[in-house]
């Protein structure tokens, strides 16, 4: 009786000892994995783990990335800060550091906070600079956007020659925007220009492209549609060239017009592309600086002068250069241009549109 009685309880101790192994096991691998146990481990190996398992499994994404964060904190990240700074300040060419001679003039300019904004949104400048803004903007992005559509789907056809359509049209996007701003310049000349004497050979009188504030208008409007509409038919044709074929053929044998296919087909089709180009032309050309500047210098009378246009003046031109009201004019062009953006983006995704 006592061999056997001892010897019932051996699996239970063997049992035991196992159960005690493996708990003691569990027990001593989880406070490894705590970081030496107690609260302040298991808070710590919260925090690091994932953030190193992050860097461990990305590491070669976020070294490819680091060099262009940089690039642009240095190239646009700072000035964008100093430019907000300084918009809050009376900083002009009088008062900012600077070095003459071998004299160093330290800067002397005072915070004065949204005193600058305030002057600025009160004053009427503003709100005609940027009425003509928007009618710029809007007249360029749409003409540039059926211009553009129109041709697309033109050469989306099967046409003789189309390559050498194709290649004439996007020939203004590779001339640079300088280039092609002074040709038109000429052409526009009142007594010397192309388009004057092609007028006066039909017993027309010359036309003051540059000298009149209407005519200026149509003709910086015109010069920037020509350079944009290249894009606008790159873009439209890679969507139409998206849109399946069969698609055409089924509306045609049920009967559908040209009319009701480009309706009904080209448009849904193209809209995803057409939304993101108009948002980029837009804001483009919102901040056009070059086609005004080199064409009109903002001329005949201020009436082509848009708000970045005004800006530039303000900080390199006019004397003494304000470079606080210049400042704060660009802040508020990046906020219209923000707000625009959120508006839109907003508008297309209740159209069903996500980007």
């Amino acid at each position: 009786m006592a061999a056997g009685t001892d010897s019932r309880p051996v699996p239970a101790t063997a049992g035991g000892v196992r159960d005690a192994a493996r708990g003691s096991g569990h027990r001593t691998g989880r406070r490894k994995r705590d970081g030496g146990g107690g609260a302040g481990g298991e808070r710590g190996t919260f925090a690091a783990s994932p953030l190193a398992a992050l860097w461990r499994r990305h590491w070669y994404a976020w070294a490819m990335v680091a060099p262009v964060v940089l690039v642009i904190g240095v190239i646009v990240g700072y000035p964008l800060v100093r430019g907000v700074y300084l918009s809050l300040t009376d900083a002009d060419e009088a008062n900012v550091e600077r070095t003459i001679g071998v004299n160093h003039l330290p800067a002397t300019y005072h915070f004065t906070g949204l005193d600058n904004y305030a002057a600025i949104l009160g004053d009427g400048v503003f709100w005609e600079r940027l009425g003509w803004t928007v009618v710029w903007t809007t007249g360029c992005v749409g003409v540039t956007f059926v211009l553009g559509l129109t041709l697309a789907v033109m050469l989306n056809r099967q046409v003789r020659g189309r390559s050498f359509y194709r290649i004439g049209m996007i020939v203004p996007w590779g001339i640079p925007a300088f280039v092609s701003v002074f040709a038109w310049k000429m052409l526009f000349n009142e007594k010397n220009g192309l388009l004057n004497k092609v007028l006066d050979g039909g017993g027309i009188d010359a036309v003051p492209w540059l000298g009149d504030p209407v005519w200026a208008k149509v003709a910086v409007i015109a010069v920037n549609v020509w350079l944009g509409v290249p894009f606008m038919i790159v873009a439209m044709l890679g969507a139409l060239q998206g849109i399946p074929g069969e698609l055409y053929e089924a509306a045609e044998m049920d009967g559908a017009g040209p009319w009701q296919r480009f309706r009904n087909i080209t448009l849904p089709g193209v809209r995803t592309v057409s939304s993101t180009v108009v948002l980029l032309s837009t804001i483009w050309t919102f901040n056009m600086f070059p086609v005004i500047y080199l064409l009109t210098r903002g001329g005949p009378e201020d009436s082509t002068e848009i708000l970045v246009t005004y800006a530039f003046r303000l900080s390199f031109i006019n004397s003494p250069r304000d470079f606080a009201t210049s400042a704060a004019w660009g802040v508020l062009i990046l906020v219209l241009l923000s707000l625009f953006t959120v508006v839109y983006r907003r508008a297309l995704r209740r159209q069903g549109e996500v980007w």
